[in-house]
């Protein structure tokens, strides 16, 4: 699963995108100096994999993972393919959320592509570009269904029926992820891939002095936002790249108490992205290896098995389960155990986020 980062150029991106994954992704005082996509993949802090590493005392601890790829500066017009625009839509497609940076921060040292600071308006040319893209995508799909549904098919008057209504929300100038699909119309929208479709972060990018509070730049950003259904975050990307340069723990720590923060703003982007592609994390622990396992929420016991493995979603027999918090209140598996809290799950069992598991198959 992957999270895209875009934004006009010079707002942040590629600062952002070394902090999240410590890969030094160029960052240039000018436009498109990141032409390829850069992917980093980027571990998903969780205190709960620490307090784990503490009670098994394993031979290593793998974190959760999630890839996220620094997308070039979009320009308006990048919809009809100006500033290598088809290049950069074609990569956002290829994501399933978008982090979008947005500018809110006065330096006269960096410039802005469009000669002032204005948050929203930015939102708006990249909004524009996608929106504009997508409704490429509509029309021509349009121009089939039409055809189809002329000749009194039943599914093609259905289809026609959504796309008509999406491409009204895209002509109002609102995105796609702001229809409420039922379950069967999503079976016309999903293979379209609309970008605007995809569930987006917007990303606040402040002063240090800001890093805190925010500023008047975002709370607008919140305001234009709210009747999106979209999450905010404030991040004082320079300072976070300030941060990740130290290597001593303890003098990041200190770092982040000057500024009034308990922790790296990073850490939040970073689980904040998990959450907005849809992941949960469940757990094996043992002596070997305590591992946080990536899933979708709603997956099946069989199906998380078949993260670790497919022979052990095709064989699967049951999954021996403990909460996380029955692990840490007792101690132990065996204490769990004892204690009679370890479940035994089947086929059906959705999967629970911070669950400890340990599956039986037989191939």
């Amino acid at each position: 699963m992957k999270a895209g980062i875009v934004g006009l150029p010079n707002v942040g991106k590629s600062t952002l995108f070394n902090c999240l994954s410590n890969a030094k992704a160029q960052s240039a005082n000018f436009p498109f100096c990141t032409i390829e996509p850069n992917l980093g993949v980027v571990n998903v802090p969780d205190q709960r994999l620490e307090k784990l590493e503490e009670l098994v005392t394993p031979e290593r601890v793998l974190p959760a993972t999630v890839e996220i790829v620094d997308i070039a500066g979009l320009v308006k017009g990048a919809s009809k393919g100006e500033g290598l625009g088809n290049q950069f839509l074609a990569n956002i497609r290829e994501t399933d959320a978008i982090l979008h940076v947005l500018r809110c921060f006065d330096n006269d040292n960096i410039v802005h592509v469009d000669g002032s600071i204005d948050p929203i308006r930015d939102k708006e040319t990249i909004d524009i570009e996608l929106q504009l893209k997508d409704l490429e995508t509509i029309q021509k799909r349009l121009e089939r269904v039409k055809k189809v549904a002329k000749t009194g098919n039943k599914d093609a008057q259905t289809e026609l029926e959504v796309l008509l209504r999406v491409e009204t929300t895209l002509l109002e100038g609102k995105s796609v992820r702001s229809i409420d699909f039922s379950e069967k119309e999503q079976v016309f929208i999903k293979p379209l891939q609309f970008i605007t479709a995809k569930p987006v972060l917007y990303v606040c990018n402040v002063d240090e002095k800001s890093a805190v509070t925010g500023n008047a730049y975002v709370e607008k950003v919140k305001k234009v936002v709210a009747e999106e259904n979209a999450e905010v975050i404030v991040l004082a990307v320079g300072t976070e790249a300030d941060i990740t340069e130290l290597e001593d723990y303890e003098e990041r720590q200190l770092f982040l108490e000057d500024l009034g923060l308990e922790e790296a703003g990073v850490s939040r982007l970073i689980r904040s992205a998990y959450k907005l592609l849809n992941l949960q994390t469940y757990f094996t622990a043992g002596v070997k290896e305590v591992r946080a396992w990536t899933i979708p929420v709603g997956s099946t016991a069989p199906q998380a098995a078949g993260v670790i493995h497919t022979d052990f979603e095709k064989g699967f027999i049951r999954a021996e389960t403990i909460g996380y918090q029955d692990y840490v209140t007792y101690g132990s598996e065996a204490k769990v155990k004892e204690a009679g809290k370890m479940r035994i799950e089947g086929k059906d069992y959705i999967v629970q986020d911070g669950d400890i598991m340990h599956f039986r198959f037989n191939v």
